[in-house]
Parts: structure tokens; sequence; C-alpha cells
């Protein structure tokens, strides 16, 4: 197990707390072996039952671009998706996102497609979102102490309020502020995280930003939001609980 992390006064002194989902607040094994796999499995079952709607119509449309961008790219291995409205595309659409999905690609079309795949699975009960013992302890105290917390991560905003609201410790839609995903910019670029504290009204010394990822720590890189690694720790009377290093998995 990692040491203690000593807490510093603006990691203490921080009313907002912005966190990553995978290895954050999630396990990545839940992604990877849960919503992964069920996307694949159901991908074609739902293009083929929501084939008229008009959410499957713009992601389509959206993965078609993506492919076509690809392709001029000269991305290797890139599967194009012929034009027109009829099912006969289906088959092909399916490979594309297999493809995608076997480099672990994050477009936003991608995204929205296994959104829309993975919320028939929690409505229906089929999944539940996996979320670590400590979140929902650490989601009411941080609130109960007028701290606003937000979701930035890779995932669609759908997503990531589908695991949340049908998460195993209930729903903790509740505790949250807001939602960002790439949409907003890429996850090591600084203008992300200055465009997140400037949509939440917040200085960079009053945000901490909590997350796995040990390649984006410093104030330069991640736009002046302090960053965290997952933990949780015992402080004083004003912040029950705060960061200590997540044992390795």
């Amino acid at each position: 197990m990692a040491a203690v992390v000593a807490l510093g006064a603006n990691v203490l002194s921080a009313k907002s707390i912005i966190c990553d989902i995978e290895g954050t607040t999630t396990s990545i094994s839940f992604v990877k072996d849960t919503l992964f796999p069920y996307a694949l499995k159901h991908v074609e079952g739902y293009l083929k039952n929501n084939w008229n709607e008009e959410a499957t119509k713009t992601v389509v449309t959206a993965l078609r671009e993506q492919a076509e961008e690809d392709k001029k790219a000269e991305v290797e291995g890139v599967v194009p998706i012929p034009t027109g409205d009829t099912e006969d595309i289906i088959p092909e659409i399916v490979k594309n996102v297999e493809w995608q999905m076997s480099l672990d690609r994050k477009t936003g079309s991608l995204k929205t497609l296994q959104g829309l795949v993975w919320a028939k699975g929690y409505k229906d009960g089929s999944i539940k979102g996996h979320v670590y013992d400590d979140v929902q302890k650490a989601f009411e105290q941080w609130t109960e102490n007028g701290r606003k917390i937000y979701i930035y991560s890779s995932g669609s905003v759908d997503a990531q309020k589908l695991l949340f609201e049908h998460s195993e410790q209930g729903d903790l839609l509740k505790y949250l502020s807001g939602h960002y995903d790439t949409k907003i910019g890429a996850k090591r670029e600084k203008e992300s995280y200055t465009s997140i504290l400037k949509n939440i009204e917040s200085s960079p010394e009053e945000a901490l930003f909590l997350t796995d990822v040990y390649a984006a720590e410093t104030k330069e890189e991640n736009g002046g939001a302090t960053n965290g690694k997952r933990k949780i720790e015992e402080t004083n009377d004003d912040v029950a609980e705060e960061d200590k290093a997540q044992p390795s998995r």
C-alpha cells in the first residue's frame, strides 16, 4: 500500500472538486471488463432496434464522418461506413465500432454510441455502475462542507450520468454539480481545465482535480487547478476526509 500523502493548505481549502472516473471513482476493470464487452455484444442489436430514432441517425452520421476523416488521414485499418440510411449498412457500422474499440479510441462518435447502448443495460438492471467503497461517503462529506463536485472524464456526459445514477451505492447524481467530457477539450490540454474553471466560475487556487493519471500533475499543465491522486485521509474538523494514496491495483 502506498504511503499516506500529507495534504497542503490549498488541497484542504478547495471549494470545487473535479473528479476523473477511471481509477479515481471507479475501477478501470469495470470499464474494460464490463462496459466495453457489453457495448460490443449489444451494439448491433441496439442499431437494429433503434434504427429510425433521431439519436441513432445522428450518431451514425458522426461515425461516418469520423471514418472519412480517418481515411483522409490514412489511419491504418480504418473501416469505412457506406452512405445510405438503410439497415443494410449496420454490419459495416459494427465493424467500425469493433475496430475503434480494439484500438481503445476515444472519438466523440464512438463514445456517444457506447453511451446509447449502455443506457439500456443500466436501465434494465443488467449493468450497475461500480464506484469505490469510499466514494459515496466522500461525496456526502464534501457536499456537507459546501464543496461543489464535478466530473471530467473521456466518457460522454450521458455515460457519466448513467454510471452515477445507477451505481452500486444508489443514485449519486444528487451530489454532482456538473459533468464534462472531451467536448470541452482533451484531458492533457491546459485549455480544457481553463475552460472548466471558467464554466464553474472557480479560480485555480480554489479547485482540486482528482485523477489516477500521473502524467499531468503540475499547475502549468492543468491550467492551475491543484492536482491530486486518488486518496482518502482523516483530517481536521473542517474536512473529515480527503485524498489518501490509493492502494496499487
